[in-house]
This record gives structure tokens, sequence and C-alpha cells, in this order.
């Protein structure tokens, strides 16, 4: 239907999107309909002096407003049918008693023009389908021909003034057009008023909705600020265990060397990191004395095979001679000191 030229509404020149709707075009400007209502008020003003200037009724005429048009835009059915007269075109007033003692089908008819409380518009035949082209609508409604009577009826029914237009229509190319073809409308056009505040109901919801979005992106970003701040914290939790076995490891090895220092002994090498004290090297070494005084009686000499040794081969001497006690906490130290930088040595790999 864009072929079907249909002026919207703009102020209250809806007498001259009426008639511009009904001709198809740009035939009349609020100027052009002006000057003929400034035409027709003289009109009136010169049959009125025929009963005297001086006359109240005269004086009564001059002090009230043009009833044929206002400041606003609106125009009189006076100024409509004049300027349909320029057309060769007539109106007739659908319900008179005249006109419905003919007994004309609505569907036969080329055009109407409707009036309630100042507002025009037209209802016309392009082609071989009716259409609403009432300027307060968005688009040009398609209306059926069995809708068509019905339509006009509730239109008397809300108040409506109806008129036929009589006469020849100018040529328009949307009347050509739906001559060959039909045209289907899936959906009605709606009040420009109802357009309006929907569009304006869509800008708040969309602003609403941005603000939820912005909302949702910013909560976003605290959540990956907290992650990142989780992340953080678990490297640093793993920065502090690596620097708590160092820590660890270094004082193994100081209370190891403080073992030496102090003559403590054990009696087989640790295979853990975690650092013997005094006390337990003490008691490891008189544990050790009772097991080899359990299994070598006094005089007879201890077996090569059971005397202690390190993977170092710290230990060396005659293998007849018992082991002394000094001898013992050497190894004893040496074992434990190598134990120790071989643990360091591991977990400096890993």
């Amino acid at each position: 239907m864009e072929s079907i030229f249909h002026e919207k509404q703009e102020g209250s020149l809806c007498a001259q999107h009426c008639l511009n709707n009904l001709l198809q075009g740009e035939y009349f400007s609020p100027v052009e309909l002006s000057s003929i209502a400034h035409q027709l008020d003289e009109e009136e003003r010169m049959r009125m002096a025929e009963g005297g200037v001086t006359s109240e009724d005269y004086r009564t005429f001059l002090q009230q407003p043009s009833g044929n048009m206002d400041d606003s835009g609106f125009f009189s059915i006076q100024v409509i049918s004049n300027a349909l007269k320029v057309w060769g075109l007539e109106l007739i007033l659908f319900n008179s008693p005249e006109y419905q003692r003919l007994r004309v089908d609505p569907i036969n008819e080329r055009s109407f023009i409707c009036n309630y409380k100042e507002h025009w518009f037209t209802v016309r035949k392009l082609g071989k389908q009716w259409f609403n082209l009432n300027s307060l609508l968005t688009g040009p409604e398609l209306i059926s021909d069995t809708y068509l009577a019905l339509f006009l009826a509730q239109l008397q029914q809300e108040g409506y003034s109806i008129f036929v237009v009589k006469g020849d229509l100018p040529d328009c190319e949307a009347d050509q057009l739906l001559q060959m073809i039909r045209v289907q409308q899936m959906h009605r056009p709606k009040l420009i008023g109802e357009e309006l505040a929907q569009l304006k109901e869509q800008r708040v919801q969309k602003t609403d909705l941005e603000q939820v979005l912005e909302a949702n992106d910013g909560s976003g970003m605290l959540d990956e600020d907290e992650e990142d701040l989780q992340r953080a914290l678990a490297l640093s939790r793993q920065e502090i265990d690596m620097e708590d076995e160092e820590a660890d490891l270094r004082r193994a090895i100081q209370l190891s060397m403080q073992g030496s220092s102090r003559n403590t002994s054990q009696d087989i090498p640790q295979t853990s990191s975690t650092p013997l004290t005094s006390e337990e090297l003490r008691k490891r070494r008189e544990a050790y004395f009772e097991k080899q005084q359990q299994r070598d009686p006094p005089g007879q000499p201890s077996h090569p095979c059971e005397k202690p040794t390190t993977s170092s081969g710290a230990l060396s001497g005659d293998p007849g001679d018992p082991m002394s006690e000094e001898d013992m906490l050497q190894a004893a130290v040496t074992m434990s000191l190598e134990t120790v930088r071989n643990n360091f040595i591991t977990e400096g790999k890993k």
C-alpha cells in the first residue's frame, strides 16, 4: 500500500488532510483553504449587510469570529464543499432522508467524507477495495466490502456526520494499480497517539533493560574481580607454603648441626625431612646399644656385616674392633646431614 497517498495529522489541519487523501495528492494547502474561508466570510458579510449595516444583526455578525476557520487550522464543511467544487465534486449527506430514499448500496459509491467534533477524514475506494484514510492513523486501513456498511453504521451511532462524494475523482496511481491487484493487510494500523504511547513505553522498557544489563555487567565485573582476588590469594598461600617448607628445611639443617655439637646420635638414617631433637637422638642411641648387647654378648666380637654403614661409605676401620660411641655419633650426624641434603635437592627439583 505504499502507492496510496496518506497525509498524517499535523496540528488541526484535518480538513486539509481529508481533502488531499480523498484526491490522492497535495492538492490543497492551509493558505488555499484559508483563502476559500475568507471568501465565504466576505459573502456572508455582504448578505448580512443587505439588511442594513446599522442593524443589530449586522453589528453582532461583525463581532463574532469566523465560522469557516479558526487559528487552530479547522475549516468548516462549507470550505470543504467549495474546495471540491473546483474539481466538479459535490457532497450529499449520507443519512439524509433524500439520500436514504435512493437506497444506494454504499459499496457502489466511490468515497465518503466523515466528520465528528471538528475532525474530518476520508473513506475511499481505490481499485476494487475500500480504505479508511483517517489522518489520525499511522497508515491506510483496509476495509472489506462486507464490513463497509457496518463501519458506516457504527460511525453514525458514534455521532459522525457522513457525506457521500459525488462526481468523478481525479485519476491517481494508487487507483490504477489496485485495479489490477488486490492487497492484503496483516496488521491493522494504529492511531498515532497509540503508536507514540507504545514507542514511549518501548523506550522506557529499553532504558530499564539497559539499566538491568549495566547492573548485571557491573556485578559480573565484581565477580571477575573477586575471582582474580581468590586466585591471587591462592598464589600467595602457595608462595607462603613454599617459604614455610624452605624455612622448615633450614631449621632441620640447623637442628642437625646443633645435634652434632651436643653429642647426639641416631642408629639409622632418616628417610623424612623431619628433624630429630637431642632427646630423640639420645633415646635412639640407647636403643642401639641395647640391641647391640643382645646380638653380641660380652667378650664376642661383632660380625663385620652388622656394622652400621652409610650410603657414602663414611665408616671405615678394623672389622674386628667394636665401634666406639664417638664413631657412632659421627656416623649418625653424617647420615642425618646427608638425608636432609638429599631431601632439599629433591624438593628443589619439584
